[in-house]
């Protein structure tokens, strides 16, 4: 599976995460805002947010999103957690820029990282903080079903951890 795919939509523009996107994405995140509902709620800052960059070049699933009218960067993403005998990956460390918050382009996001998703992989994980709403409604406008919930995750530096998923047979029904 190529976890650092080129995709193109209405709104959005995907591409694999470099070095030279570091500033643009940063000046994203460093709207503070963003992270409110996050445990990782610091992220705004330079150190956190720079470990944040650098995990997601390590993971080699990084993705930045471009606005596709203005080629802005808009945020980031990524796949992560590929395990191909299971055919599951996860998708997750997302963030927009609050101007794209509301629905439209999250939706599209997440629609196009699940359609080239779908092509290698029978099931998408999403874990969520449990306390972060926001996410968690986002998650089920796009189909996400609550597997469980578990407190202290011990895989997410003990945050208390919602699991969510979609499976290929429901999306290609829905």
């Amino acid at each position: 599976m190529n976890l650092q795919p080129t995709i193109n939509g209405e709104r959005i523009r995907i591409a694999p995460s470099s070095e030279e996107d570091r500033e643009a994405l940063f000046a994203v995140a460093s709207d503070r805002l963003i992270w409110e509902q996050h445990p990782a709620h610091g992220r705004w800052q330079r150190p956190v947010f720079d470990a944040l960059f650098d995990a997601g070049m390590a993971s080699g699933g990084a993705l930045t999103i471009r606005d596709a009218s203005t080629d802005e960067v808009i945020g980031s993403s990524r796949y992560y957690a590929w395990t191909p005998t299971q055919r599951h990956i996860s998708i997750g460390c997302t963030y927009l820029a609050r101007r794209c918050w509301g629905g439209t382009y999250n939706h599209e996001l997440k629609r196009l990282m699940l359609q080239h998703a779908f092509g290698f992989v029978d099931r998408v994980w999403f874990h969520i903080e449990v306390k972060n709403q926001r996410s968690r409604r986002a998650i089920t406008t796009v189909g996400g079903k609550l597997s469980h919930e578990v407190q202290s995750d011990p895989s997410f530096s003990g945050w208390a951890t919602a699991y969510y998923y979609i499976d290929r047979s429901s999306w290609l029904r829905g």
